[in-house]
């Protein structure tokens, strides 16, 4: 009597890496919250300076910090929810979309890169960074934001105005003719421009009062002579290397995104064609 055949049934292994997948959903969680965090902040600052019922107070959306936090956050939170989601549930359309943003986010940077490299002698990038910083010092006072961020700056850099403290003239509050209509911070500049006295923890608010006033000597004057752009181009000579490399990082964390992104995919269409 023949003996039926023993038919071993192996059941096949999954082609879909498990380690593949939850690095991409982890980092992308991290991502995705941290966009969140930033978005939510940017909102929250548009919801102090009441810009929600009073558009008319935007000068230049573009140079508001907090419109810059709100699409930074928000561009964070859809690549990191598309990667995140796309790699949980192992959605192809999600993960081809998460790659997408991230190849024109690489394309992007690699463009303006390019663009600085073509006109770094050519005065043009000065030019335009020259007429945010002017719009930042026109609108010192009228927006809290743009006032917090040029303190940072000024003081950060040791710095003062764009070329030197005679650019505060550019502002209603600051120019020397505003002591005609008795303002007490004509002739002066913001308390940010002030060098920290000895022994003195915190800076007096009052300290650039009177500053660029005829009967003042250069010597006398507590305040940073060094204009904004000139701190810049003297950090970034001195920074140079730690700039570069941090943006080849960030563009090579990119391309591994992709790659990771594509190869998920992958795997997940050779599973489902075995499906059928």
């Amino acid at each position: 009597m023949h003996k039926m055949p023993v038919r071993k049934y192996r059941k096949e292994s999954s082609e879909i890496s498990c380690c593949l997948k939850y690095v991409i959903f982890s980092v992308n969680v991290l991502f995705w919250l941290f966009g969140l965090f930033i978005l939510g902040v940017g909102i929250w600052a548009w919801t102090e300076k009441d810009i929600f019922n009073n558009i008319s107070r935007l000068t230049n959306i573009a140079l508001d910090p907090a419109f810059v936090l709100a699409i930074c956050g928000l561009t964070s939170f859809v690549i990191g929810f598309c990667g995140a989601l796309g790699a949980l549930r192992e959605n192809t359309c999600l993960l081809a979309t998460y790659s997408m943003f991230l190849a024109a986010l690489l394309i992007m940077e690699l463009s303006l890169g390019v663009l600085a490299f073509v006109l770094k002698d050519k005065g043009w990038i000065k030019e335009q960074a020259t007429t945010g910083l002017r719009a930042f010092i026109t609108h010192y006072r009228e927006d809290p934001d743009q006032q917090n961020l040029i303190d940072w700056i000024q003081e950060e850099w040791q710095c003062c105005g764009i070329e030197g403290p005679k650019d505060w003239d550019s502002n209603n509050y600051f120019n020397c003719s505003s002591s005609a209509v008795g303002s007490r911070e004509a002739c002066g500049v913001p308390f940010s421009c002030c060098k920290l006295r000895p022994n003195e923890i915190i800076k007096n608010k009052q300290c650039g009062y009177d500053v660029r006033k005829g009967n003042y000597q250069t010597q006398d004057r507590q305040i940073f002579e060094r204009g904004c752009m000139r701190a810049f181009e003297d950090w970034l000579e001195n920074n140079f290397v730690s700039v570069a490399g941090t943006c080849i990082a960030i563009m090579i964390v990119e391309i591994l995104g992709i790659c990771f992104a594509q190869n998920l995919r992958a795997d997940i269409f050779a599973q489902k064609s075995k499906w059928h």
